[in-house]
């Protein structure tokens, strides 16, 4: 399941993050702080958030309640309730995007690629029964039909590693976010993407940011001539969509018991966290020949 060094690692880490967060942020928090003792750290709730999301269980009330309270009282001893332990990780939301955004994303190494996936909040049959995201979620179209939720954009290298996320309605077009200058803020060299991205004035925006936008075609447009390598490259762009999968199946950023907005923004950011900590990602492997033959011109 879950070995004592993954967790020493994964604490170890998220303590040191909370220890520079709260001391940078102590200036700026309203009001007088508590003076009861909290009975778990911050560091605790944000460990257990992301060990679910490693752990294989479907459901965060069972791996609570039968697993951490039950087999892991030597690494968390002063366990809450459930109830409880699910407020202060919506209450920890801010330092668990923070670890995120500052600890747990890739760096651009000029091959980079982009897509969106769909994360369904219900089934299209309880659309109109769906209090929780009333007025929020939206119905959008993909390639596997109308759903009803949100889309999640993400932005990865040849290693397999997040670079930048965004998450927006269904209905937005998934050319929105590449507009926005903090999606692709580090991104640079080549951007692959499927049909969906092609635009002539988005690629010309991006290009005179450093961005190189590389789609393939529409079965009604001209041929365009196109490096051999690029060509290479668009045909591996199922790399991210691996990626998605993984995250979905693995990392479990979708599914349909959300009792609140906090807690499904809590459980996608846990699950980008837990897929950052992934011993082996999705990659491109590249091999080089060598060869000491005179080439011909």
């Amino acid at each position: 399941m879950i070995n004592f060094d993954k967790v020493t690692d994964i604490f170890c880490l998220v303590d040191e993050f909370c220890n520079n967060f709260d001391n940078s942020t102590k200036d700026f928090i309203l009001g007088k702080p508590s003076k009861r003792p909290a009975i778990m750290s911050k560091s605790e709730v944000i460990t257990i958030t992301i060990l679910f999301h490693l752990s294989g269980f479907r459901c965060f009330k069972h791996f609570y309640i039968y697993y951490v309270q039950k087999h892991m009282q030597d690494d968390f001893p002063n366990t809450v309730s459930y109830n409880r332990f699910t407020e202060l990780m919506q209450s920890n939301i801010l330092p668990l995007t923070m670890f995120l955004q500052t600890c747990c994303l890739g760096k651009c190494t000029g091959i980079s690629f982009v897509d969106s996936t769909p994360i369904r909040v219900c089934k299209n049959k309880r659309i109109k029964r769906n209090k929780v995201f009333k007025d929020i979620a939206q119905v959008g179209k993909s390639t596997m039909g109308y759903f009803y939720g949100f889309k999640l954009h993400i932005v990865i290298n040849d290693k397999g590693e997040i670079l930048s996320f965004t998450i927006t309605q269904a209905n937005v077009d998934d050319r929105e976010p590449l507009k926005n200058e903090n999606f692709l803020k580090n991104i640079f060299g080549k951007l692959f993407a499927d049909k969906g991205y092609i635009s002539k004035e988005l690629t010309k925006i991006l290009f005179v940011d450093g961005i190189h936008l590389i789609t393939s075609i529409r079965n009604n447009m001209k041929n365009s001539l196109m490096d051999m390598c690029d060509k290479i490259n668009l045909r591996k762009r199922s790399v991210i969509e691996t990626v998605n999968d993984e995250l979905k199946n693995m990392c479990q950023v979708e599914h349909s018991r959300h009792r609140s907005i906090g807690n499904f923004f809590t459980n996608l950011i846990g699950g980008l966290i837990a897929y950052s900590f992934f011993p082996k990602k999705p990659s491109i492997v590249y091999n080089t020949i060598v060869s000491s033959q005179l080439q011909l011109f």
